[in-house]
């Protein structure tokens, strides 16, 4: 009854929860900067009686809002950040909606509404059946150039929190127990001596030599670091014109690997790299490698729980225009992109989906003890409290992440039904666990064993960097 109580409300508020997306979808903002996204979530929280609080933990567009009092505390984690270069109509071809625009390429547009969706229902369950404990709505930014949850996780927000829950668009069903990489963001900038390239250039001490030389090296060191690590970079900054020696430039790295011990050596690699492209080049450098993250704590418990919610729900319910968009998504990409990110992923049966451009079963987790390439901050608050991001089919099978597809996706018919299975899910696991006292102290003993003894080491002087933010999203956009 408790369920269906969320449940209703969620079909009875469908279009709300549908229209907050597609308006988060088109305010498409950088990280730290989602000023129209972080208002409308927290406007249409306090709408329903939430108690809201913005600007947390130094970022502007931060919110925690809660429902309810006492314990158990249970989480839902919501992002809203867009990705520079991705925007697109919600179209299934490339074409850009705004000329060189930020777009949701990773679906977080539905990420933040699939988390205030659950929150709010699980909420009037909470009223109605007059239940014990606090639901708790996190508004997290930057996830993908900031980490806003790491920030939060380093001024203590989570510390009360019983277990957290998120959700994040992917193009399969499955509350994943696969642990994530570690991150490290680190920016190398060079300071050289600009002259005239072809009157003087031996007065010239250009910093684009340096970059380039600088990526030379971290590409000859590929093939001396572990298999599993990560490398990958962007020229942020490269000079003006050809005719002028480069007095600054800068690149921006992410460096990866499964754990922060195996991370930090080839980091200290790089770093080398980068001092002997300024020795060789006579110029000076400057390196920023202070942010990082964590490794994703794992929680079968919690996967259990999200999963029998799937089941309760019932798998997302596309339309026929639904499908036929997909199918057009699906001309986009080579057939073998499909198959090769179904075996790499080792989706059990893999065979029965290389012909599906929408999938709609429901997995048991099948990848504890394996490591995704990818990174989260998610795995900053699986560090504090148990913590599960679970997966829906947004965007279409075998279409690659951070893309034009997804942004499409995002914004279409195909990432409404999504949404939608994804609150339901959300709002039910959250009910779960606050009625379900057992199952919380066997996911924080479960946390407890995955983390062999270690803890996070928490600096709450972090500060989120706003004004970088303004700068890069002006570089991205020309705004």
């Amino acid at each position: 009854m408790m369920k269906d109580t969320a449940f209703d409300w969620i079909e009875e508020h469908r279009k709300e929860l549908i229209d907050v997306s597609d308006a988060i979808w088109g305010f498409a903002e950088y990280g730290l900067l989602e000023e129209k996204s972080s208002r409308l979530l927290a406007e249409t929280l306090e709408k329903y009686g939430w108690r809201v609080t913005r600007g947390v933990a130094s970022m502007p567009t931060a919110i925690i809002a809660d429902k309810g009092e006492g314990g158990p505390i249970i989480a839902t984690m919501g992002e809203f950040d867009a990705l520079p270069n991705l925007s697109n109509k919600p179209i299934p071809r490339k074409e850009q909606l705004v000329p060189g625009g930020m777009g949701h390429g990773c679906g977080h547009n539905i990420h933040g509404v699939t988390a205030l969706g659950g929150a709010i229902a699980a909420g009037e369950a909470l009223d109605r059946h007059k239940l014990k404990g606090t639901i708790r709505f996190y508004g997290t930014p930057a996830e993908e150039n900031f980490s806003g949850k790491m920030i939060m996780v380093n001024h203590g927000l989570f510390d009360d929190v019983d277990a957290a829950l998120s959700h994040h668009p992917g193009d399969l069903n499955v509350a994943t127990l696969a642990s994530s990489n570690v991150i490290s963001g680190c920016r190398f900038a060079f300071h050289g001596r600009s002259s005239h390239a072809a009157g003087n250039p031996e007065a010239g001490r250009s910093a684009l030599d340096a970059v380039e030389l600088m990526n030379v090296g971290v590409n000859f060191l590929r093939e001396h670091i572990i298999p599993e690590a990560r490398i990958h970079y962007v020229i942020e900054a490269g000079g003006g014109q050809p005719n002028v020696v480069p007095d600054y430039a800068r690149s921006h790295y992410y460096i990866r690997a499964p754990e922060q011990d195996l991370l930090e050596p080839i980091k200290q690699r790089v770093l080398k790299i980068a001092e002997g492209a300024a020795l060789m080049t006579e110029t000076r450098l400057e390196a920023d490698v202070g942010w990082g993250g964590y490794h994703k704590i794992p929680n079968s418990v919690l996967s259990r729980v999200v999963t029998a919610n799937m089941r309760q729900v019932g798998p997302p319910r596309y339309t026929e225009k639904d499908y036929e968009f997909a199918a057009e998504i699906a001309k986009s990409f080579p057939r073998e992109d499909r198959e090769t990110g179904l075996r790499k992923a080792k989706v059990p049966n893999w065979e029965r989906y290389v012909g599906q451009d929408l999938v709609t079963e429901i997995f048991d987790a099948w990848d504890d003890g394996t490591t995704s390439a990818g990174s989260t901050d998610v795995a900053d608050v699986s560090w504090i409290t148990p913590s599960m991001e679970f997966r829906t089919a947004v965007n279409v099978n075998g279409a690659p992440g951070h893309s034009w597809q997804m942004t499409a996706c995002a914004g279409s018919g195909v990432g409404h039904a999504a949404l939608i299975f994804a609150a339901k899910t959300m709002a039910g696991s959250v009910l779960d666990l606050l009625n379900g006292p057992e199952m919380l102290i066997e996911a924080r003993e479960e946390q407890v064993r995955r983390l062999r003894g270690r803890a996070y080491k928490k600096d709450p002087s972090i500060v989120a960097p706003v004004e970088k933010a303004r700068e890069l999203a002006k570089a991205y956009t020309g705004k």
